[in-house]
């Protein structure tokens, strides 16, 4: 598998420069892979999987107990004269397991692949979290640059809506003009205000899978490695996708399941090895001026067989009930395939219509800039209204959010598809934020230990609070892409000769 490096380059979405000390993309993930606390759950929850391994080994390890008692007869029979008063008794018993009728065998592999699955859906984890995590980057600046946009359009209908009523003064133009400019000023800021609750929304969400505020985001990188056809991409995802291994994973081991369940209606067998001993400390037979032992031993050596007759229908029932979950495991690796061919095909569907997108949403933003002006100049010389100066207004801005939202979703498309396909991990986007969790690594220390008494230390938390983040506001931090900026101050008058020559 070919690896996907987040390095600094040209962005896909060519927006504008931004300062040194902006965030990078990287820099967010690396945040999110060390701190997010959904990914360290998961983390734990792997761990935790582990130590089913050498739980289900256990069952064929031998087991040793031993059982001391002191006891003291407080009250004694009349005719009981040789019961001592007191005695100590200690026993030992060692339990060597031969045969389980399968048990043991299939629970250890059920356990392994479930160790191996849940490696897999810590893949899908880190995946998904980055996933989340591109998708609020680019929110963010998507609604930062439509803030950007609408705070430009208040501004140019203000400086409208002032000349408007200067002409309506020298009688150049009427009163309805004069309120056709007022209504739209008044719904733009309204637009203005929408956009930024989005933007401030948008940055809370941030806050909540990063970690920390989104001061300055610099635009990311271009996206490597992408398929040239959706059924490439189909084929790795089919190959390469973790949820989707992960579900074959639980599929196999639920066949073990079914023979830990056959287990159950086997003979079991097992070598006992006992030793007992007692003393009575001196009580035995006092007062009656005979000596009589006070201590002794024993030790016992046995084989053991179980041999269940009848259960009550109860092990056929777990029979069954194994085979309808390995159905239902099945089914389920059926489903989450359906699911990656469907992320994978509408991932590379929007991903090539928004790359469309972007280029028609250029060419309107460029047209919509000369038409603009074209308006304007024609209006100075009475060709045009102001209706038609509001609407071609109108008519850039929806072509300026259409290209800042298809760049957006553009770039999340992208990576959603590389997810799809398995090539979207912690392994695959050369993160620089230290060592890579190693799932395998504490397996690795776990799977063999057979010692009662051996622990580790409480794992440290790694997942970060976020209620010392300050309130976001909806400041914008980062200029508008030239491309998309306009120039605000439309009060110059333009001469007849300046709107011959736009026309």
């Amino acid at each position: 598998m070919r690896s996907i490096h987040l390095l600094t380059g040209v962005a896909l979405l060519g927006l504008a420069a931004t300062p040194l000390s902006a965030e990078t993309l990287r820099e967010a993930l690396v945040k999110a892979y060390n701190t997010n606390p959904t990914l360290a759950a998961q983390r734990a929850n792997v761990r935790s999987n582990d130590e089913n391994v050498p739980i289900a080994r256990s069952q064929a390890l031998p087991a040793v107990t031993l059982q001391s008692a002191y006891t003291e007869n407080v009250v004694k029979s009349s005719n009981s004269f040789v019961s001592p008063d007191r005695s100590g008794t200690a026993s030992a018993t060692l339990s060597v397991p031969l045969y389980a009728g399968g048990a043991v065998r299939n629970s250890v592999r059920a356990a392994q692949t479930r160790v191996e699955g849940g490696q897999l859906s810590l893949r899908g984890t880190e995946s998904d979290l980055f996933t989340t995590v591109v998708g609020a980057y680019m929110d963010v600046i998507r609604d930062e640059a439509i803030v950007g946009l609408n705070t430009q359009n208040v501004k140019v209908l203000e400086v409208n809506l002032q000349a408007s009523r200067d002409r309506f003064q020298v009688g150049d133009l009427t009163r309805t003009d004069v309120a056709q400019s007022e209504a739209r000023l008044a719904i733009a800021r309204g637009q203005l205000e929408t956009a930024q609750a989005r933007l401030i929304s948008s940055r809370e969400s941030y806050i909540r899978f990063v970690g920390t505020a989104p001061d300055a985001l610099e635009p990311p990188p271009a996206l490597p490695n992408l398929p040239a056809d959706p059924d490439t991409a189909v084929d790795v995802a089919l190959k390469d996708n973790p949820t989707l291994l992960a579900a074959a994973k639980a599929s196999e081991a639920a066949g073990y399941d079914i023979g830990v369940a056959r287990s159950n209606r086997l003979p079991k067998v097992s070598v006992n090895v006992g030793g007992n001993y007692y003393n009575y400390l001196g009580s035995l037979g006092s007062g009656t001026g005979v000596a009589i032992g006070q201590t002794g031993t024993s030790s016992t050596v046995g084989l053991g067989l179980t041999m269940p007759l009848y259960q009550g229908g109860r092990p056929s029932a777990q029979i069954r009930q194994a085979q309808d979950a390995r159905l239902q495991a099945i089914e389920r690796v059926t489903e989450t395939e359906r699911g990656v061919i469907s992320q994978a095909r509408s991932a590379y569907a929007v991903w090539k219509s928004s790359l469309e997108v972007i280029t028609s949403s250029e060419v309107a933003v460029n047209a919509n800039k000369l038409s603009l002006e074209g308006v304007r100049a024609e209006n100075s010389v009475g060709n045009r209204t102001i209706l038609d100066i509001l609407n071609a207004e109108q008519e850039l801005l929806n072509s300026q959010v259409t290209l800042v939202t298809a760049r957006r979703d553009a770039y999340v498309a992208g990576f959603a598809l590389l997810a799809a396909m398995g090539r979207a991990e912690a392994r695959n986007l050369g993160l620089d934020g230290g060592p890579l969790y190693d799932p395998v690594a504490h397996y690795k220390s776990v799977r063999g230990r057979i010692w009662d008494f051996s622990s580790d230390p409480d794992p440290a938390v790694t997942g970060t609070r976020t209620n010392a983040t300050r309130p976001q506001d909806a400041k914008v931090t980062r200029p508008l892409d030239p491309i998309l900026d306009a120039p605000v101050d439309r009060s110059a008058p333009i001469t007849a000769g300046e709107a011959t020559k736009n026309r």
